[in-house]
This record gives structure tokens, C-alpha cells and sequence, in this order.
């Protein structure tokens, strides 16, 4: 029987152990509560909006569309990563937590 020596040999587990292969699927509480907020808010701009355009806050539309365009465009980043979020979160195939960038 021939001597092998293991010490010098490398086999798939050394190599998985000590690097960053291993993906970690833990919800980034930090970022999903960002995404929450940036969906709320922009919700509230939108529908503050169409009320100050409606009411003639300030004595014309202009206030109201502009709380309309501001509340567009936090709702439309808010919306995308929330809507990540709960489909990583329910287990849909192609959506994970590594998809949300880290803030």
C-alpha cells in the first residue's frame, strides 16, 4: 500500500472555508426599512400633491405639481426595492436579499 500524504492536499471543503462564496440570504434591515420609508413618502408627496393641485395651495397648481413630480420620483426607487424585497422574502425564484444594494 502506498503512503499518501494529506497534509499538503487540497480538497473542495478547503477551499469553501475562510471565503466570501458563501451567500449570505439574510434580509438588510437597514436598506428595507429605506425602501419602506422612500414608498411612503412618496406616496404622501403624491397624494399631498394632487390635493394642493385640486385646493390651489399657495394660488396655483404649481405647488401640487411639483409635490407630484417629488413624490414620483422617491415612490418609483421605494416601490422597486420593497417590491424586491417581499419577493425574496416569500421565496420567488430570481429574487434574493443580495439584490437590494447595501446603503
Amino acid at each position: 500500500m502506498a503512503y499518501v500524504d494529506h497534509a499538503f492536499s487540497i480538497s473542495d471543503e478547503d477551499l469553501m472555508i475562510g471565503t466570501s462564496y458563501t451567500v449570505s440570504n439574510r434580509p438588510p434591515v437597514k436598506e428595507i426599512s429605506l425602501a419602506v420609508a422612500l414608498l411612503l413618502f412618496g406616496i404622501v408627496g403624491i397624494v399631498s400633491g394632487f390635493f394642493m393641485a385640486y385646493n390651489r395651495v399657495g394660488g396655483d397648481r404649481g405647488h401640487g405639481v411639483f409635490f407630484i413630480v417629488l413624490g414620483c420620483l422617491v415612490f418609483i426607487p421605494g416601490f422597486y426595492y420593497t417590491r424586491i424585497a417581499y419577493y425574496a422574502y416569500k421565496g420567488y425564484k430570481g429574487f434574493s436579499f443580495s439584490s437590494i444594494p447595501s446603503a
